[in-house]
C-alpha cells in the first residue's frame, strides 16, 4: 500500500446480503480487497433493501438510504468514488463537482454502460473480461473522451469460498427467461426422472417451472451458495442469452461441477475449455449433453477440467492490480488537497 489510508466511497443501488447478483458480489470482493490493504470502504445505497441501519460485510460498511445520512457529504470527502450500473451518472456529476476521481465498474457492453463515461469525471474504467476490454477499446476509438486507465478485473471468485462435494441435481441459477428458465422447464419435462433445482435470482421476473421434479431455492445470500446450491448440484446449466462473464459458472467449477452453457463471448472466456457449450435454442443438444455426463469417466474428466479452470482463475493477481489502480488515483487526489 502506498500513500496512506484511502477513503473509498461506492454508490450502488443494492448490496449483499440482501441483494445477491454477480455485479454486486464482484464489487464486494473488490472492496473487500481494499479493506484488507488497510483502506476504508463505505457503500452508500440508492435503494432500500431490507433495513435502515448501517451494517458491515467483511469490513465494508454499507449505509442504506435514510434521512440524516448524506451521501453527497461522503462523496466530497472521498479519496476515490466508485460506481456501477444505474448510479454512474449521479456519481459522475458529483465527481466533477467535487474534483474526486471516479472509477466506473462496467459489467456489460450495453449502450447505457458507456454513455456516462465523460471527460472530467472518469479516472478509470474496470471491465470484467478481455472481450469487454476489446469492446471498450472499440467504443473509445470514436468517443470524444477515453479514461486514463482501462483495467480488466475478472469477477473475483476465491475457490475455497465455494468448493464442496457436489450433489445430485441439475441446476439453473436465476430463473428469468433471459437466463434460460424455458430451457430448464423443457429439460425437466423431457427428463422427468431426473432432479432439477431452480434458484431464484436477485433481479428480473422469476419464472421457475412448476413441476414435481424441480425443487425451488429462494434467493440465497452469496455466502450460503456453497451449502444451499453447489452442495446440491451435479451439473450447472447456463443457457443465458447474454453473459458478459458468468460468475455462477466459475463458482460451480470450484467444486468440479460441469457447466453446460450457451456460447456467449463472456461464457466462452470464463469457462474456457472446461465449458460444455450448446445453443440455448437446441434443447435436444442440452439433453444429450446431460446424458453424456451419466458416464462416470466423462463426468470425472469434466470435473477435472472444471477444477483446473477454477484454479487458473484464482483472483489474487487481478485484485492486486485493482488495489494498485485505486491507490494510484486516490493518492493523486490526496496530493492535490
Amino acid at each position: 500500500m502506498t500513500g496512506g489510508t484511502l477513503r473509498v466511497v461506492a454508490r450502488v443501488h443494492a448490496y449483499p446480503p440482501h441483494h445477491n447478483a454477480g455485479a454486486e458480489w464482484m464489487l464486494h470482493e473488490m472492496l473487500r480487497a481494499l479493506v484488507a490493504r488497510g483502506h476504508r470502504a463505505d457503500v452508500w445505497l440508492s435503494q432500500w433493501s431490507g433495513g435502515s441501519e448501517p451494517y458491515d460485510v467483511d469490513g465494508v460498511r454499507v449505509v442504506p438510504p435514510q434521512l440524516g445520512r448524506t451521501y453527497e457529504t461522503a462523496a466530497r470527502q472521498a479519496s476515490v468514488l466508485i460506481s456501477h450500473l444505474e448510479n454512474v451518472p449521479g456519481a459522475a456529476a458529483l465527481a466533477r463537482g467535487y474534483g474526486v476521481p471516479l472509477v466506473v465498474v462496467c459489467h456489460n457492453t450495453f449502450e447505457l454502460t458507456w454513455q456516462p463515461l465523460v471527460r472530467g469525471s472518469t479516472a478509470a474504467v474496470v471491465v470484467n473480461s478481455e472481450w469487454m476490454r476489446q469492446a471498450a477499446e472499440e467504443r473509445f476509438e470514436t468517443a470524444p473522451f477515453r479514461p486514463d486507465r482501462l483495467l480488466v478485473v475478472r469477477p473475483p471468485v476465491h475457490p475455497t469460498d465455494y468448493a464442496t462435494r457436489p450433489g445430485d441435481a441439475i441446476t439453473l441459477i436465476n430463473t428469468t427467461q433471459a437466463k434460460g428458465a424455458q430451457v430448464l422447464a423443457e429439460l425437466a419435462k423431457r427428463m422427468d426422472e431426473r432432479k432439477f433445482l431452480a434458484v431464484l435470482g436477485g433481479y428480473g421476473e422469476q419464472q421457475p417451472p412448476d413441476l414435481p421434479n424441480v425443487g425451488i431455492v429462494e434467493h440465497v445470500d452469496g455466502r450460503q451458495m456453497r451449502d444451499e446450491v453447489y452442495g446440491r448440484t451435479r451439473i450447472l446449466l447456463m443457457p443465458s442469452e447474454y453473459e458478459s462473464w458468468g460468475r455462477a459458472g466459475v463458482e460451480a467449477m470450484a467444486s468440479g461441477i460441469p457447466v453446460i452453457a450457451h456460447p456467449t463471448p463472456g461464457l466462452r472466456e470464463s469457462l474456457g475449455s472446461a465449458g460444455i457449450f450448446c445453443d440455448r435454442d437446441d434443447v435436444e443438444a442440452w439433453a444429450k449433453a446431460i446424458e453424456a455426463l451419466d458416464d462416470p469417466t466423462a463426468y470425472r474428466t469434466a470435473a477435472r477440467r472444471a477444477r483446473a479452470r477454477s484454479k487458473a482463475l484464482e483472483p489474487s493477481a487481478d485484485l492486486a492490480s485493482w488495489c494498485e489502480l485505486v491507490e494510484e488515483v486516490g493518492s493523486a487526489r490526496a496530493s492535490l488537497r
